[in-house]
């Protein structure tokens, strides 16, 4: 099929862009699932848009994630553009940090691409600049396995190649009660079996980020989206926020096959009964009607600006992309505080204005109906990104809302 468009080059990435348009154009605009199973564990993987014009589909993507494979490309041009101040490489270890993903993975790939092929010095000179900006990020480049691949050829992902030779492998530390662990290994394979299984949020009212919806002939509606904590069984009432719709989950499935509890972590679809496809969306919270998420009227929230040309006053409006695939204007209704980024410390009460480089704490007024909580609380749905002039100006957590 690849061939006949002209595109051979691109049958691998044809698995996962299944859209017409990402084919003709031969980038990935939505999100895609797949499943594949390793010796340790069953890895659900969500391919994110990389394209700048489709970030707000790479966040919904990244919100349902425990671990990243960032991939950087080795073409001579190609990573100096990714790293470069607004490149998208930087774009997407920082977004990908802001949602929760803890644990991250660096794929130097198209490393059959450098000058020569399979160059050692290439991949080291990339190695040293990404661990530097991860570690700026927020990830400890010692946790982050980093290996040179190239998924055309097949090269380093499930075998070592005889063309790496030169790899003597990657290595991760980590410190668990004082004492200090050592993992090595050479494949993309075995980077993703190092990787460690996150603490879920088990004894908490059950909350689901809603990142799809359906309407399945025969069915009805379903709702499809991570499960971000407590568990969910059928003939249990459910409540829809902020559209404050009550219903019951008459039916859960996990990857088509009926499952009787959906635990935190588990990608769901969850047949809603006596609901239009109209009334939900992408970006609303299922939640348990016994405990029900309310929509906020403001929230306090704790914001580092990050990249911003100019000043920003109170009446600032630019888009919040929340953690649970939420997209929302939200304007600066009042400036509180100049914080310390790192003790917390006021710096200055009531300030005129804010710029990159500093942190702040905001009252913050959402222009459309919307549901969060706080990120003591509710780690997953009190985090969030500001978005404005195509990239990422702030990051922030919420610290108290006001609910409506």
């Amino acid at each position: 099929e690849a061939l006949q468009m002209g595109k051979g080059s691109f049958k691998y990435a044809w698995i996962l862009d299944n859209l017409k348009a990402e084919r003709e154009r031969g980038i990935t605009i939505d999100y895609a699932d797949w499943r594949i199973q390793t010796s340790k564990y069953m890895v659900h993987l969500i391919d994110c848009p990389g394209h700048r014009d489709f970030i707000k589909n790479a966040i919904t993507g990244m919100v349902q994630a425990d671990a990243a494979i960032l991939t950087v490309a080795s073409g001579t041009g190609e990573f100096e553009a990714g790293i470069s101040k607004n490149g998208q490489t930087r774009e997407h270890a920082l977004l990908a940090y802001t949602m929760g993903v803890k644990q991250l993975i660096v794929a130097v790939n198209k490393i059959d691409h450098t000058e020569p092929p399979y160059s050692e010095a290439r991949f080291k000179e990339i190695k040293k600049e990404v661990s530097a900006y991860v570690k700026k990020v927020g990830y400890n480049p010692k946790n982050v396995a980093c290996m040179p691949t190239s998924a055309w050829h097949g090269d380093n992902l499930i075998e070592p190649s005889a063309k790496l030779s030169w790899f003597k492998g990657w290595e991760v530390k980590r410190t668990e009660n004082r004492t200090e662990t050592l993992t090595v290994g050479k494949t993309l394979l075995e980077a993703i079996d190092n990787l460690l299984p996150p603490v879920r949020a088990v004894g908490t009212p059950f909350r689901m980020a809603i990142t799809r919806v359906f309407k399945v002939y025969g069915v009805g509606t379903v709702a499809a989206g991570p499960v971000l904590g407590g568990t969910l069984r059928p003939g249990d009432s459910v409540t829809v926020g902020p559209a404050n719709i009550t219903t019951v989950a008459q039916s859960i499935e996990m990857f088509h096959k009926a499952v009787n509890e959906a635990q935190p972590g588990d990608y769901i679809g969850v047949n809603l009964g006596n609901v239009s496809r109209k009334e939900i969306h992408r970006g609303m919270v299922l939640s348990s009607a016994n405990q029900p998420i309310q929509g906020v009227r403001s929230f306090l929230a704790q914001i580092i600006i990050l990249n911003h040309p100019g000043e920003i006053h109170a009446g600032y409006t630019p888009v919040f992309d929340f953690g649970n695939a939420c997209h929302v204007a939200c304007k600066f209704a009042e400036l509180r505080q100049k914080i310390d980024r790192r003790s917390g410390k006021v710096l200055e009460k009531n300030p005129k204005m804010v710029k990159s480089g500093d942190a702040a704490m905001v009252i913050c007024v959402p222009q459309k109906p919307l549901c969060v909580e706080t990120y003591n609380q509710f780690s997953p749905l009190g985090r969030f990104a500001v978005r404005d002039m195509k990239q990422t100006v702030a990051v922030g957590v919420i610290k108290s809302v006001e609910k409506v």
